[in-house]
């Protein structure tokens, strides 16, 4: 767990401001980049397609403008505070009418805190959207070594690590109770606040189930369409999880190249925004390039895809993958929004295999809408939060 604080907290204001000469070096890196040529067989078979790579690396040098993607988030409230010995970046912005209900809400890998600010105005002024339902104080922090919030150079920084510091960060905003949510990781570190801490929080909201329950001896024995899910998973593991080899084993050797070469580091990430999201292989009829270049440029600009990386190895050796044990249940109220579109489809998990580790009191497959929903599909996620929310005892 994080260290309590030395100090009382106070949050700053923080404006994203990138310093020219870091933009003039990163569009003279891109037009200087040196590809490889394109791989045999079809487009995107053994990775990311070198022509489609090439038309969105001239836009990136000659076409993005960066100052107007900055001035696009510096429309919302970004701050910086020490946090259990972190330095911890967050955007903070509370309910446009009365009294909201606090939210904590996490990104995941490749992704940034850019992924959930769609949600924002939905979740801060509901009405105004043609949303029922309970208004927020939403509060979206930067994990631990992504893009503005440095990571704790000592190690360990865990998904138990981020529960204990996303505590804190509520506490010292003056929160005591709240929710929490989020996908990818972000799902990780709200199922162990509410494993670790369960007093404080309202309920979890998960856009996607990051952890596996426990299913060793003594658990029930597995249903069949848990059985087919696993097994699903076990199919997508052979397509998808090289990356989780490397990062989880040599994130730094890795990391040269991508930290060196913006071509390097926009295949590696965006390679997965196709994968995983619902494109149908046409990555650009969900996000615009404008929005998928901002992610990258994020990591670019802060020099923070190494450190990144170091979650899935620090996962790993400090929490053994993570294996839950058969005590770990997140006894909070949960609602899970199953966004199962994925271009390599992972699967469809049933909600018994959810219930093995949460209390699930809302499920919903959404009909469209991947591992990036809040991106994909913010109105979808934000109705399915604000209808939760209204029907718990707060």
């Amino acid at each position: 767990m994080p260290p309590p604080e030395a100090a009382p907290f106070r949050a700053e204001r923080f404006p994203v401001a990138v310093a020219a000469a870091v933009i003039d070096d990163l569009r003279a890196r891109i037009r200087n980049a040196r590809l490889p040529e394109a791989s045999p067989g079809r487009p995107w078979d053994q990775g990311t397609d070198r022509d489609w790579l090439a038309r969105l690396l001239a836009y990136w040098a000659d076409g993005f403008d960066w100052r107007a993607a900055e001035r696009a988030l510096n429309g919302f409230a970004h701050y910086r505070a020490r946090v259990g010995g972190a330095e911890i970046h967050f955007v903070h912005e509370r309910a446009r009418r009365g009294t909201g209900i606090p939210l904590i809400l996490g990104h995941g890998w490749p992704s940034c805190f850019a992924e959930l600010l769609p949600l924002v105005p939905l979740l801060t002024d509901p009405a105004a959207h043609g949303i029922a339902g309970p208004a927020f104080d939403v509060v979206i922090p930067s994990l631990p070594g992504y893009g503005f919030s440095p990571r704790p150079a000592a190690g360990g920084v865990t998904y138990r690590y981020a529960a204990g510091l996303w505590h804190r960060l509520m506490h010292g905003l003056g929160y005591a109770r709240y929710g929490a949510g989020g996908g990818d990781f972000g799902a990780g570190i709200a199922t162990f606040m509410a494993i670790d801490d369960p007093g404080p929080l309202i309920g979890l909201h998960l856009t996607n189930l990051e952890l596996a329950p426990y299913t060793g001896p003594g658990s029930r024995p597995m249903s069949g369409r848990e059985r087919a899910y696993a097994e699903q998973s076990r199919r997508w593991d052979q397509t998808e999880r090289g990356y989780t080899a490397i990062q989880s084993t040599k994130p730094q050797t890795l990391g040269y190249a991508l930290n060196d070469s913006p071509a390097g580091l926009a295949a590696w990430i965006l390679e997965k925004w196709r994968s995983w999201s619902d494109c149908g292989g046409d990555l650009e009829s969900r996000f615009s390039p404008d929005f998928l270049l901002t992610v990258v440029t994020l990591y670019w600009v802060t020099g923070t895809i190494t450190s990144s990386m170091r979650d899935y190895f620090d996962n790993r050796r400090w929490q053994g993958e993570p294996r839950l044990h058969p005590g770990d249940l997140a006894r909070v109220p949960t609602a899970v929004a199953v966004f199962p579109h994925m271009l390599v489809p992972e699967g469809e998990p049933p909600r018994e295999w959810a219930e093995r580790l949460y209390d699930v009191r809302r499920w919903t497959v959404m009909p469209r809408g991947g591992h990036f929903a809040p991106a994909e599909e913010p109105e979808l996620v934000a109705r399915d939060i604000a209808a939760f929310y209204a029907a718990l005892d707060r």
